[in-house]
């Protein structure tokens, strides 16, 4: 399995972990890449099935442990002990299993929109019903007209593009994996020693009680609330984010 990665920046380093359908791009579309390299080593990765990273088209491929295991083999090839971890939805789930499993690999989490809940049923919260039979049935043209719908707003140019690029056969193999994911239990979370910083849109309705749940069951963990902004719209917020998670990174 080949992972695509790329390093960015000179400092203490950061994994950034992206959102479901995106790829790294994400972090520099946003101006995350730009704001935080020049005080950080940023370690960004497509997960396997998005970017340029292999696309097996079975589920089984997608398992949690085996989308760990590659952010731990990219970790082991840069020769970095541990990192703070910054994810965005799928990234941060992932940043959750992560500190979880190997704690000694984490020195900070940084979650957005995030959720430790058993996952079955949450692409077809976050974008529609069915969402990944219309991926691997019609494509990916489909799925956004059917996203759109569902929403009842256009998707903007830029999500759109990084979407299209996507093997809409893979990404629903993805899909399928994850919604077996039985997520962290909160013991897990409350065992975590890592710093943490959440942030949320105040209109994600898909993540929100889910955010203000890890939050609560992290020790000490605190939160932004992102006014205006839903679950696709949040990352785009990087003006008012980054005001909270560049000095959080920065912090002894």
């Amino acid at each position: 399995m080949s992972v695509s990665y790329r390093t960015v920046g000179d400092g203490p380093p950061v994994v950034m972990l992206h959102a479901t359908a995106l790829s790294q791009a994400m972090w520099r579309a946003f101006g995350y890449v730009n704001a935080l390299r020049d005080s950080h080593r940023l370690v960004l990765i497509d997960f396997r099935g998005h970017g340029r990273s292999d696309k097996p088209h079975v589920s089984s491929a997608y398992a949690m442990d085996l989308l760990v295991g590659d952010v731990l083999a990219v970790l082991d090839e840069e020769r970095i002990d541990s990192a703070d971890v910054f994810g965005y939805s799928l990234g941060s789930r992932v940043a959750l299993s992560l500190a979880t499993s190997t704690p000694e690999r984490v020195r900070r989490l940084v979650l957005g929109g995030t959720s430790s809940r058993v996952q079955a049923g949450a692409f077809d919260a976050l974008f529609f019903p069915g969402c990944a039979a219309v991926l691997a049935e019609d494509g990916m043209d489909a799925f956004i007209d059917r996203w759109e719908q569902h929403r009842g707003t256009p998707v903007d140019p830029a999500t759109r593009m990084a979407f299209s690029v996507n093997d809409a056969i893979a990404l629903a193999a993805y899909m399928r994996e994850l919604d077996r994911d039985p997520g962290v239990p909160d013991s897990a979370l409350a065992a975590l020693p890592h710093p943490t910083l959440a942030f949320v849109g105040a209109d994600d309705d898909t993540r929100l009680a889910d955010t203000e749940h890890v939050v609560e069951a992290i020790p000490d963990a605190r939160m932004l609330i992102v006014p205006g902004r839903d679950h696709a719209t949040t990352p785009a917020a990087s003006e008012e984010i980054l005001a909270e998670v560049a000095p959080f990174l920065s912090e002894n």
